[in-house]
């Protein structure tokens, strides 16, 4: 196969995430799935089963022969549907680029068969998705000593997450993680590759670690966010950093958990399953994960928590503020108590205590923190 030498490559990584690069990935699924970019979407040239037969191939009798077995599993409908979906895909975003693993032949044919076609001079980033991991780490290693962040924290219903969505510069762990951080966080649809949650981690820290800006704000967090870890070199840093501590009285937080672990977990799963599946599947989901609390919340505790939920759930299109009934007792019987025991052992590094508008005046007085509101 004859390659066009003068085909762009791009090698300057930092711009293409702080600039928010579209990239398309040509990979198998299986990689993809294992690892990935937020910017990416994936348009393989090889299914799973291809890129398997050809890898082996390729270790047993070279590259030529990887080559021309590849380019012998399509025929012209296959190759013309490969292309044009790159070329769909490179229509919609222009300023975007793809990529294979190591930059190598996938990337390069994926290339050079969309610009035969199409006349597209779409770059290709120089080694792939292995120089883009490497990258990512070494930069995550980097920002992590360099970033300045304040940490909000608070006790479960506070609305730590809404609020500091409503701030700029922030840092959102959970919406990276996708999962809510708590024993009931989980969305109706499954978390990322650990691998894409670092790599989102580190291409946010690379966008907020700013000269002019060297503040942001993030939200309390232990280690693990749902099944995700936090990188360590990251997590070592923001654990030192400035607390402060959200306020709010115990019937507000009751009405920000009703809303989000209730209204708001449910119309997930009924966008995902439609209503009746999907009201099944969230009340399974909330009796697993008060299932998982039962050897701390103790037998009796766990008993009429257990009752309490059974009965919102089936009153619930009658009366939604039967909900109040399980998520009073949770929140002051098992993670106030929680709560107050990890607080203690983070009081040196509280700066402030307040309710929203409060805690922003401050943030904004000493930290330079903005609103994307009026008022938070």
């Amino acid at each position: 196969m004859h390659f066009t030498p003068d085909l762009p490559v791009i090698d300057d990584l930092h711009s293409v995430f702080s600039q928010d690069t579209p990239l398309l990935d040509v990979r198998a699924p299986i990689e993809y799935q294992a690892g990935a970019v937020p910017a990416a979407h994936n348009y393989p040239l090889l299914n799973d089963d291809q890129r398997h037969e050809i890898g082996l191939l390729y270790k047993q009798q070279g590259q030529q022969a990887a080559i021309n077995r590849g380019l012998s599993l399509f025929d012209a409908e296959q190759k013309q549907q490969r292309i044009l979906a790159w070329q769909q895909y490179a229509e919609q975003h222009p300023t975007g680029a793809l990529f294979c693993f190591r930059g190598g032949l996938r990337s390069k044919i994926s290339q050079q068969w969309l610009y035969d076609a199409t006349g597209i001079r779409y770059p290709r980033i120089q080694g792939g998705f292995k120089a883009i991991r490497r990258y990512l780490l070494e930069q995550l290693e980097i920002n992590a000593q360099q970033m300045r962040p304040v940490i909000i924290a608070g006790r479960t219903g506070v609305g730590k997450t809404l609020f500091i969505q409503r701030l700029k510069p922030h840092l959102d762990l959970e919406q990276l993680a996708y999962h809510r951080g708590s024993a009931f966080g989980q969305h109706a649809t499954p978390q990322p590759s650990q691998i894409h949650f670092e790599n989102a981690v580190s291409i946010s820290l690379l966008k907020l670690t700013q000269p002019e800006q060297p503040y942001f704000v993030s939200e309390d967090e232990s280690r693990n966010i749902g099944s995700r870890h936090i990188p360590t070199t990251f997590y070592t840093a923001y654990s030192q950093a400035p607390l402060i501590e959200l306020q709010a009285t115990i019937e507000q937080r009751i009405a920000i958990t009703l809303q989000t672990y209730v209204q708001d977990t449910l119309a997930e799963y009924e966008h995902l399953l439609g209503q009746s599946v999907g009201f099944e599947a969230w009340a399974r989901a909330l009796n697993n994960s008060l299932a998982r609390l039962q050897r701390r919340l103790g037998g009796v505790n766990y008993k009429k928590i257990h009752q309490a939920l059974a009965y919102a759930t089936d009153q619930h299109h009658k009366d939604i503020s039967c909900h109040r009934y399980w998520i009073k007792p949770l929140l002051l019987d098992y993670y106030d108590k929680m709560y107050q025991y990890q607080l203690d052992q983070k009081q040196q590094r509280i700066v402030f205590r307040g309710d929203q508008d409060a805690v922003y005046d401050y943030l904004h007085q000493h930290y330079a923190i903005n609103t994307t509101e009026l008022k938070p």
